[in-house]
């Protein structure tokens, strides 16, 4: 007999799955229930409806890109562009380990109600937070280029890293950590102060003057 806790599992797995193939609007309870091989009255004896399949999916994702980049932004002891590089690194590899999850995370959140989209939306901000500190770091220690805008430049890298959730295969001819590898390479390259160049002296506030 299945348990409670692994037969909710197994529909969330399915339930990411089929999300990140057609789309949660394109997915119904029938489909989950179908691709499981159970009655949809038996899915209803673990979940109260789709959106709270998705809610779980959306939740835990978000923990597990948290606790893989956190801990490396908050760790004062490394360079800014190392902690960078280690946190590209991280977020590949969230997205590669369940693609399902992080998709659902990445796109179909917004199916949520309103409240469920504005934690959402408030945990992706902070994330997006950890990101744009590490690269105002590197700027004031010098490691990265002054010129950059460091919130423009946080959300373009974001969105970089998240588009390999849309195309990455685990039977593709790259792994998570050569993907990875490439992506710190072009991000790194094109932030990365350059030495020799003449930068405009920073004004009284610490921000480049253009």
């Amino acid at each position: 007999m299945v348990s409670d806790v692994s037969r909710r599992q197994q529909i969330e797995s399915t339930a990411s799955a089929l999300f990140r193939e057609r789309g949660y609007a394109a997915t119904s309870v029938r489909d989950i229930a179908r691709a499981l091989d159970i009655q949809g009255a038996s899915l209803y004896a673990h979940v109260a409806s789709k959106e709270d399949v998705l809610w779980s999916i959306v939740s835990r994702a978000a923990d597990r890109f948290d606790a893989a980049v956190t801990p490396i932004a908050r760790d004062r002891t490394l360079p800014a562009s190392v902690r960078l590089a280690r946190m590209i690194t991280a977020h590949i590899g969230v997205i590669a380990d369940d693609l399902g999850n992080a998709s659902s995370f990445l796109q179909e959140w917004r199916f949520l109600s309103a409240d469920r989209r504005a934690q959402v939306a408030a945990r992706r901000d902070g994330y997006e937070a950890m990101f744009r500190g590490i690269l105002e770091e590197g700027i004031a220690a010098g490691e990265l280029d002054p010129l950059m805008d460091a919130r423009l430049d946080a959300r373009a890298l974001l969105s970089a890293l998240n588009g390999v959730a849309g195309w990455y295969r685990p039977t593709g001819a790259l792994t998570p950590a050569q993907i990875a590898d490439r992506f710190t390479s072009l991000s790194l390259d094109g932030l990365r102060r350059r030495p020799g160049l003449s930068y405009p002296a920073p004004d009284e506030g610490g921000r480049t003057l253009r």
